[in-house]
């Protein structure tokens, strides 16, 4: 492809010298499993996300489970999701024991839409888990309100959009705690796997800290049956490196993100993102929606433009939800979505150029 969906080399080009420095310095420690450079990176990352603690674990989706036991919540529970999201959201709340209970999104944002949160809500109903679902906040005021009228936890699921703003705060410090991925594609991405919980109650870090640590805070001497969810040191390391470059290339796709909107606004077949007032999006991913996407797909390929389908099978209509026994037609908001969607190349490191490409690509 000569414009990539995603160019995975160039933060690496970019940040050579430093990225470089933070590995000598990682193996020069002696320290490889949380250590210093986990401490550190747990702290500034807490203080960016606005809260009191961050917890490292070894990946997004580590993060949602281990949020979720930290709160109590297992068999016999159900956790209200988003239908139209990635499965890890629907696997983490099975991986605690728990029910995923889907609910549609906003057509506009994509994200869940809170007025159909309640009508989901039941006597077993535990938890929330919002999606800031392709680096836009969900709406978070009434998912709050909602929950704390029915004594609920609200985990945010913020793997796809650090540093998103919501009414001038950023995601990951808007419920009772958040999950977040590193994964290398993510705005804050790894050289690998990594993931964390922030959040600001005190006991529920502690919590996951023991838990990811095999349920020991002592050598030996275990609290609960836990699990080796550890955050790797030197993704640690790499992270802190990233982490002060993260809102400068967060500026970097909001400009991309303003380019397809502005070049793409009058074309009669393409429905573009919407954005409310009160969103500040990172723009993890610009996705449109166009009911004739794979040809337009196909055209885009042919003339070297890459894009990806996030994401073409809706979790309820997976086989590994089959046990649920929804059919087609359960959520079709979800399903029109996984038909029509299509993300366009995004990334920190797309040039003004080759979004231009793209726009005069997909208008011709």
């Amino acid at each position: 492809m000569s414009i990539p969906a995603l160019d995975m080399k160039a933060p690496y080009r970019e940040l050579k010298s430093e990225l470089d420095a933070a590995y000598a310095r990682f193996m020069e420690s002696g320290w490889y499993v949380l250590g210093e450079e986990t401490r550190t990176f747990e702290t500034e990352y807490a203080d960016y996300c606005g809260v009191s603690h961050c917890v490292g674990v070894s990946n997004g989706l580590d993060a949602l489970h281990l949020a979720l036991r930290a709160f109590g919540i297992g068999p016999g529970d159900e956790v209200i999701v988003p239908s139209n999201t990635y499965i890890a959201t629907w696997l983490a709340v099975t991986y605690a024991g728990a029910r995923p209970i889907p609910v549609e999104p906003n057509k506009r944002t994509f994200n869940i839409d809170p007025t159909r949160i309640e009508a989901a809500i039941t006597s077993r109903t535990r938890a929330i888990m919002p999606v800031h679902l392709y680096g836009q906040p969900a709406d978070m005021d009434p998912i709050m309100e909602i929950a704390n009228r029915h004594a609920l936890k609200v985990i945010e699921d913020n793997a796809q959009s650090q540093g998103a703003r919501y009414k001038g705060r950023r995601t990951g410090g808007l419920g009772h705690a958040a999950a977040h991925s590193f994964y290398p594609g993510k705005n804050l991405g790894a050289m690998g796997e990594a993931g964390a919980v922030t959040t600001s109650d005190p006991a529920i870090a502690e919590k996951i800290r023991v838990l990811r640590n095999y349920g020991s805070q002592v050598k030996y001497h275990n609290q609960y049956k836990g699990f080796n969810n550890r955050i790797d040191e030197l993704q640690a390391a790499f992270l802190r490196v990233k982490l002060h470059h993260l809102d400068a290339w967060n500026d970097r796709r909001c400009q991309r993100a303003r380019q397809y909107l502005q070049g793409l606004q009058d074309c009669p077949d393409i429905i573009l993102p919407g954005v409310p007032d009160w969103a500040q999006p990172v723009w993890h991913q610009f996705v449109v929606c166009l009911k004739n996407r794979d040809a337009v797909q196909k055209r885009l390929t042919g003339a070297g433009i890459g894009t990806l389908i996030h994401y073409p099978i809706p979790p309820h209509l997976s086989q590994a939800y089959s046990d649920l026994g929804y059919a087609k037609g359960a959520f079709p908001i979800a399903e029109d979505m996984a038909d029509t969607v299509l993300s366009l190349p995004m990334g920190p490191h797309l040039s003004a150029e080759d979004a231009a490409k793209v726009v005069e690509a997909i208008r011709g």
